[in-house]
């Protein structure tokens, strides 16, 4: 299956596998090793961006496949068990997409096979979006028990460091003076429509998003207007907690 290349790749993922497993609380198994190195093999064969190891990721996954090894038995969910999404936001997981692989076999040579032989499962490991990964096996009675659980992770930021990303793409992309940040600016952020302060902006943009490097473009092409000088950004909690994690901004805009 695996060219030298391949090979070689296999082996350098593996140790990287055993470092990051190791401080996330304890060597990884053969099998995890083998997993988590197979599938930046495949990623790097497609130049696709390499997963880590995540040890919240683990944890969620380490929960399920305990559940499986015990019932002798692969599902993505069990009766009386939260949903995958719900697992990982309990483990303390924070991410815009997830996604995960079981499976069951005597080895995980014959796991990762039958993955990626898999068109869902294969779509899940080859996942442009997911930049991060917990991957758990454990054995009973002769078989492997595997969960891989994927995951594009967002990073817990504070309210002042969001808006300071905001608006420093605001200023690298624009000539606008930035105001200060104010509470009239993260009231208007919570708001469905309107704005809170004395001084009325000429567009509001309200929006939610897990990626603070690009702004929407909607207000990319208000700035190339070139008819507002000077902005203000504020920041405030999502609206719903449903497991899927966001920074939910808005961008005032002033002549």
């Amino acid at each position: 299956m695996w060219a030298i290349t391949g090979a070689v790749a296999l082996v350098a993922w593996a140790g990287v596998a055993v470092a990051q497993r190791a401080a996330s609380g304890g060597p990884p198994t053969l099998g995890e090793q083998y997993l988590f190195a197979a599938a930046n093999a495949e990623r790097a064969q497609r130049g696709l961006g390499a997963l880590r190891w995540d040890a919240v990721l683990y944890q969620a996954a380490d929960l399920h496949a305990r559940e499986m090894a015990a019932r002798a038995s692969i599902s993505h969910q069990y009766s009386g068990e939260p949903e995958l999404s719900a697992r990982a936001r309990k483990a303390g997981a924070r991410f815009s997409v997830i996604a995960e692989n079981v499976a069951q076999a005597p080895t995980a040579v014959r796991i990762h096979d039958a993955w990626m032989a898999s068109e869902g499962h294969r779509a899940n490991l080859l996942d442009p979006r997911v930049n991060a990964v917990g991957i758990r096996v454990l054995s009973r009675g002769g078989e492997l028990y595997a969960v891989e659980d994927f995951a594009r992770t967002v990073e817990s930021l504070s309210l002042t460091e969001q808006e300071n990303a905001v608006a420093k793409l605001l200023v690298d992309q624009s000539q606008l003076t930035l105001l200060p940040t104010t509470d009239d600016a993260r009231r208007t952020c919570t708001m469905e429509t309107g704005y809170a302060g004395a001084r009325k902006p000429w567009f509001v943009m309200r929006y939610t998003t897990a990626d603070l490097s690009r702004l929407p473009d909607e207000l990319r092409m208000q700035l190339r207007a070139g008819k507002y000088h000077q902005a203000q950004v504020g920041a405030c909690a999502p609206l719903e907690d449903t497991g899927f994690s966001s920074y939910r901004l808005a961008v005032m805009l002033f002549p």
